[in-house]
């Protein structure tokens, strides 16, 4: 019997994100052609697998009997296979494993197909004695301990145990938008014939949003596919790398710095980032977006109002860069998953010291 479209799509999706790719925009280039059942398979099986990857491997070791090394294709069958087995009741049990063993022969792998089999036939929905946290919440340790510092061993949990669940789907018009993120834009208290300044505008949500106030806006990104896509929103579109002096003439009146950043506040909708992010990673991060804030902050009108945002929990990204970009910040929002619904985010609102001589 041939592999179904949702499992085998589902595969190929995992092991680019193996390699460095990200689920989302893989799923959606590779799901085009398949009809809405299959794609919603393939994308319950990519980020489940994702968000409970940490307990699934230690099922693997526990139900094989030793911790052993696994070839990626092996490994991610597995996962695949008991995602399915403990956490999706429709789907019978008998084809997850089949198609987990089926999926191994089509990587050419074939000499795995019985310890697929083997492993698969063990597994059960019983509950388990995680034997340590990162796995009972399927986080990397580091994560944890850096929340549990900053907001306290309730909070840490919360944030990771809401990034086990599914994103809950959020509208704002015609386009859907996290509630968390369409609570930035009002911090710029935006007025008709404003000139407003999106410095990291792809994929243009927050753009839109400002747009309903009546701006005249600018929006830049460093890609220029991603600007593209945004034509015909009714902003002007640059092709601009923020972390160099800004090319403007002009000053404006309001400015959002929604900075690019390590996404930690959005894990039940990108899980990969907590198996690809590293301690060191945060401070490349930092350096381009303090340099993001001071090249912003350079074209801000005397008098008006910027907003540097993040959707990142981490202080190196948020507090210590206004503080390395000598901005000082009249309110900040901060939200937390667990907390509040939605994505995680942080904001502060800077206003422009300088008088209009100066």
């Amino acid at each position: 019997m041939a592999l179904s479209p949702a499992r085998r799509t589902a595969f190929d999706v995992l092991r680019k994100v193996e390699s460095g790719g990200w689920a989302s925009d893989l799923l959606l280039a590779e799901s085009a052609a398949l009809d809405s059942r299959d794609a919603g398979l393939a994308s319950e099986i990519v980020f489940g697998a994702l968000r409970y990857q940490a307990q699934i491997d230690y099922l693997i070791d526990f139900y094989s009997g030793r911790a052993r090394r696994l070839d990626a294709e092996v490994r991610i069958a597995l996962r695949m296979g008991i995602y399915q087995l403990r956490h999706l009741e429709r789907v019978p049990a008998h084809a997850a494993v089949r198609e987990a063993v089926d999926l191994v022969k089509r990587a050419r792998k074939a000499s795995a197909s019985g310890f697929v089999n083997a492993v698969l036939r063990k597994v059960d929905r019983g509950p388990v004695a995680w034997p340590a946290r990162e796995i009972a919440f399927s986080c990397p340790e580091w994560l944890l301990a850096r929340w549990e510092r900053e907001y306290g061993a309730a909070a840490a949990e919360g944030i990771a145990r809401a990034a086990l669940q599914a994103p809950e789907k959020y509208m704002r018009g015609e386009r859907v938008q996290d509630i968390g993120a369409q609570a930035i834009v009002p911090l710029l208290r935006l007025e008709t014939g404003q000139t407003f300044l999106d410095l990291c505008a792809a994929p243009g949500n927050k753009t839109a949003q400002a747009l309903e106030a009546g701006v005249r806006a600018v929006a830049c990104d460093v890609h220029f596919q991603r600007i593209a896509a945004m034509r015909g929103m009714g902003a002007s579109l640059l092709v601009v790398d923020g972390t160099r002096p800004l090319p403007f003439a002009r000053r404006f009146e309001r400015i959002l710095v929604d900075a690019p950043c390590s996404g930690t506040g959005t894990l039940g909708r990108n899980p990969e980032i907590k198996w690809k992010l590293r301690d060191p990673d945060l401070a490349d991060l930092h350096g381009r977006q303090v340099a993001l804030l001071r090249n912003a902050m350079d074209v801000l009108e005397p008098g008006g109002v910027l907003v540097y945002a993040t959707c990142s929990l981490e202080r190196e990204e948020n507090e210590e860069v206004l503080e390395a970009a000598g901005g000082e910040p009249v309110e900040t929002l901060r939200r937390l998953p667990g907390r509040d619904p939605g994505d995680g985010f942080w904001a502060a609102v800077l206003k422009s010291q300088k008088s209009a001589n100066g």
